[in-house]
């Protein structure tokens, strides 16, 4: 484990260690020592012994300095059955160093970090905030989507739009580099277009059928054994070829990023999200983590919750949460910023850049206060996108707003609000539960509705006054959330322990929810819930694709024919026509499922008899 280094962020030890760094340096310098002495079981204690004051706190472990080495290829273990809370040794008496990545959550909103009063100050333009409502001049949102219409007309079924995304190219490419890395190993690996389906099919059937143990999938014992992956491939052809999965080639990968080894899928990918995404006015950006229990990895741990650990990736969605661009986060000791931002400002702006190459509409952001800053508003709204979010004291620019101890003595739904008169960027402090603050360059306070909340102390709901901008952000910033919440219903189960396993396996859960996604938008007929929709992607991915190289494996595969099951036949347009399997006559369609030509008006009958 020499190769692995945690980055624990600055707020962390903020109880001793940073109090005495920032009034005393010969303090602050056995300080800093003492922490990048500290073992990360040390600093997980620190914080269960923490007051409940202390919301969140995240401990990230980025991929190893030479993440494109050989070494990072290797499967250290089988990882089946492991869990958070079984973390390994290795990674709880790893060392520590502290890190600032801009994006934490500190106790106190009013003050910057640590870290930023260190920096040398950036003298900038004084702004001038007046009393008064914003005047946007934005565009008024009229485009129509003239593809979402197109993939209406074709009525594709899941396999068909879970194929928008790995599509012919992207299955491919997959298999070439596989290839190419199990032959740069002296493996004859031969793998297959219709192989590799199979091992998608069984990773997604993972998600909803798990065992502690992925062998248990091929067991002829009766309380395990599953018709539909034995009879697909055989156990040791998945595990080799699982084993071998590969997305770069080891010769071309750029040193100074630690995903090279995962680059080629993350481009293809966001290729094909955005190329089918819907043309929406409403966009939301925030965190999305991707769990790893690996010896790598970005991990999270919420103080008193149980550890939650993987990727941090930073999600453009939509208001639906459809997955329309991402990245994962390499903390800022890798990912340099731009623009005078921080990190998630930078990041923020490189998604309204991938947005914007489908044409520069007004858009409208969403995201919360560990991205928004006035300049952030400032920067948007010069690249014609419009934006709205909670904004902490400090990133405001001095805006002259009420006090908020003045402001909570006051009744809940009393806000009181400024505008920067040369920008038209407004913010609002708002009396809710708690003092909050927004921030938007496109909506402003009128119209001022009322709304019932509860009131926990009275145990009643009350009316309260509610700003537009407030309204309209509680409405649209959940996009992120949604896609967390569809992801983490079904996701894969079986992962390796190479560092980037369980990211594979993030991805193909994006595309399958994205997939649903359109599926609900384009569905003229009853649409289908997620769970059933995965399961008709595994199903059609292991049934069509089958090895049925060997006699006594095709009639296994006839005796346990899903013709009857009621789940998940689609019937598609076939190029040749064939007989149909209950009347005998020609037909050009069949049914997905079942591989077997059948007319539409044969079709209920024959899934029925």
């Amino acid at each position: 484990m020499d190769s692995l280094t945690l980055h624990i962020k600055t707020t962390l030890c903020s109880q001793n260690i940073m109090a005495s760094t920032s009034s005393n340096p010969t303090v602050g310098r056995d300080a800093s020592s003492k922490l990048k002495s500290m073992k990360l079981l040390e600093v997980l204690n620190a914080l269960e012994e923490e007051s409940p004051s202390h919301r969140r706190e995240e401990i990230f472990i980025a991929p190893p300095d030479n993440a494109s080495g050989d070494f990072t290829d290797e499967d250290s273990g089988d990882e089946d059955g492991q869990r958070g809370s079984h973390v390994p040794g290795s990674v709880l008496h790893a060392s520590v160093v502290p890190e600032d990545s801009g994006t934490e959550e500190e106790d106190d909103d009013l003050q910057p970090p640590p870290a930023m009063k260190r920096q040398k100050a950036v003298v900038e333009p004084q702004r001038v905030w007046i009393k008064r409502d914003i005047q946007p001049n934005f565009r008024s949102w009229t485009p129509s989507d003239p593809h979402i219409e197109d993939l209406k007309s074709q009525e594709l079924s899941p396999v068909g739009l879970f194929e928008l995304f790995f599509d012919e190219g992207t299955i491919n490419f997959i298999v070439n580099e596989t290839n190419r890395y199990a032959w740069q190993k002296n493996v004859n690996l031969g793998l297959t277009a219709q192989e590799l389906k199979c091992v998608l099919g069984i990773l997604i059937l993972s998600g909803y059928i798990s065992y502690p143990r992925r062998r248990m999938f091929w067991e002829t014992s009766p309380d395990s054994h599953h018709h539909l992956v034995a009879d697909a491939i055989r156990r040791d052809r998945f595990e080799l070829i699982f084993s071998y999965l590969h997305f770069a080639d080891n010769n071309e990968l750029d040193e100074s990023d630690r995903f090279a080894k995962v680059r080629p899928l993350i481009v293809r990918m966001n290729c094909n999200f955005q190329k089918h995404a819907p043309l929406e006015e409403f966009y939301s950006f925030g965190e999305s983590m991707c769990e790893y229990f690996g010896h790598r990895g970005s991990k999270q741990l919420p103080a008193g919750k149980p550890m939650r650990l993987g990727y941090k990736i930073w999600c453009g969605t939509t208001s639906r949460g459809y997955l329309v661009w991402f990245e994962p986060s390499q903390g800022t000791l890798f990912t340099k910023s731009d623009r005078g931002l921080d990190l998630g400002g930078s990041m923020v702006v490189k998604f309204v850049d991938a947005l914007q190459e489908r044409g520069c509409l007004p858009y409208h952001i969403f995201f919360d206060k560990v991205f928004t800053s006035v300049k952030l508003m400032s920067i948007l709204r010069k690249k014609g996108v419009k934006a709205t979010g909670t904004v902490r004291e400090y990133r405001t620019e001095r805006c002259p707003l009420k006090d908020p101890k003045e402001l909570k003595k006051m009744k809940r739904g009393s806000f009181d609000y400024k505008v920067d008169e040369s920008e038209e960027i407004i913010v609002c402090r708002w009396h809710d539960s708690s003092v909050v603050n927004i921030c938007s360059n496109a909506v402003g306070i009128e119209p001022v509705e009322l709304t019932s909340h509860h009131s926990g102390i009275a145990k009643t709901r009350t009316q309260v006054h509610q700003p537009s901008l407030v309204k309209l952000y509680q409405e649209k910033v959940g996009g992120v959330s949604r896609m967390d919440q569809n992801i983490a219903k079904y996701k894969v189960k079986i992962r390796g322990m190479k560092w980037y396993s369980s990211f594979i396996g993030y991805v193909i859960d994006a595309a399958l929810n994205n997939a649903w996604q359109l599926h609900r938008i384009c569905s003229h007929d009853a649409q289908v819930d997620l769970l059933a929709f995965r399961r008709y992607v595994a199903c059609v991915y292991l049934e069509s694709n089958a090895d049925m190289s060997s006699q006594g494996r095709r009639s296994r595969r006839l005796e346990t024919e899903s013709r009857f099951d009621m789940i998940g036949h689609w019937i598609v347009h076939q190029d040749k026509r064939t007989r149909c399997a209950l009347c005998h006559s020609q037909t050009n369609t069949r049914c997905e499922k079942c591989q077997k030509g059948v007319h539409a008006k044969c079709f209920r009958e024959y899934h029925i008899r």
